[in-house]
């Protein structure tokens, strides 16, 4: 019976670091491994064929092997993007050796069968766009801030002039730099009489602003969800920008109406778990105060005071499968 539970991520990952240790805690066998370290450092063998229908082999990692047939569940966080492989390649080199990985490697780490993910790529990946985000969530009924996306200037001002004030969100936050740190760009206040036509050269996120009391991050693994309110000292209007040791948090009960609507939102992308972001608009006691802003499926939780609860209701969802019971 597969027992195994593999963590896909890079060496340095404290979020990762937590439910890794949570599983050695009760026993459950599990092996790390970065996909970008493919080399002397990582080799693998998988087979496939007709008196074997599914993908069977090894990994092997410097310090464990796991057989693939082993792997009962997959916690895939965050690895090292397979570009960071052949940096000392030209170019051309640089870019055939990491498709060739992520489409070899990755191939087969993606298929596992019977294993569960947490979350799969594949899912991540369909369910990070912020338009399918915001359908979705109008579908089951969340409520949602009037929002335009667009690169025309006059969509854009006619927008600001009927739902102003406005704001501004990128898709995806800014790419890495050749130093290989990555950016952020806030949400902020627009003013419509800026725009111009250097709107035109890629597409904006335009929202109308919202009258908040505060704001609400949702953690949701399997069947447990976790609801802290997130208050500002300083009321700023994306609380992610200032300082993280100086934000108010306190539990908040999420309404049955919004915790249903969450679990289907999670199952129609094929999720297991999420990061909501809400903004609340009065005190949260009713489905009307709740807001639905964004969903990550791949969101960092390790700083929040409930940590402990939620890295063991990871530990509860990934070690359960290993004793087979888990959907697949």
């Amino acid at each position: 019976m597969a027992s195994t539970v593999l963590v896909v991520t890079a060496l340095e990952d404290v979020t990762a670091d937590r439910v890794i240790a949570a599983l050695n805690e009760r026993e459950v066998p599990v092996a790390r491994v970065d996909p970008a370290d493919l080399g002397p450092g990582l080799t693998f063998s998988a087979r496939i064929g007709a008196g074997a229908p599914v993908w069977t082999g090894r990994l092997a990692t410097r310090s464990r092997e796991v057989e693939l047939g082993e792997v009962a569940a997959v916690y895939y966080r965050r690895p090292t993007p397979y570009a960071a492989r052949g940096r000392h390649l030209p170019a051309q080199q640089r870019d055939f050796v990491a498709a060739e990985a992520r489409h070899g490697l990755g191939g087969v780490l993606n298929h596992l069968h019977g294993a569960l993910y947490v979350n799969h790529p594949g899912a991540v990946t369909a369910a990070d766009f912020k338009p399918a985000q915001l359908q979705l969530a109008v579908r089951l009924g969340l409520a949602v801030p009037p929002t335009l996306v667009t690169n025309d200037v006059e969509e854009a001002t006619e927008f600001a002039a009927d739902h102003g004030p406005v704001v501004y969100k990128t898709f995806r936050g800014l790419p890495r730099g050749e130093d290989g740190h990555t950016g952020a760009i806030w949400a902020q206040r627009v003013d419509p009489t800026t725009f111009d036509d250097s709107l035109t050269v890629t597409a904006h996120l335009f929202q109308a602003e919202i009258p908040k009391t505060g704001d609400a991050r949702v953690t949701v693994v399997g069947r447990h969800a976790f609801a802290r309110r997130i208050t500002t000292p300083d009321g700023a209007l994306d609380w992610r920008r200032g300082d993280w040791d100086a934000l108010l948090h306190a539990p908040i009960a999420l309404p049955a109406t919004i915790e249903a609507a969450l679990r289907d939102y999670l199952s129609a992308f094929g999720l297991v778990f999420g990061c909501f972001d809400f903004g609340l608009t009065g005190d949260g006691a009713g489905p009307e105060d709740w807001v639905f802003i964004e969903c990550n499926p791949n969101g960092q939780w390790g700083w929040l005071p409930d940590a402990d609860a939620i890295t063991s209701a990871f530990a509860d969802i990934l070690s359960t499968d290993t004793e087979g019971v888990a959907a697949r």
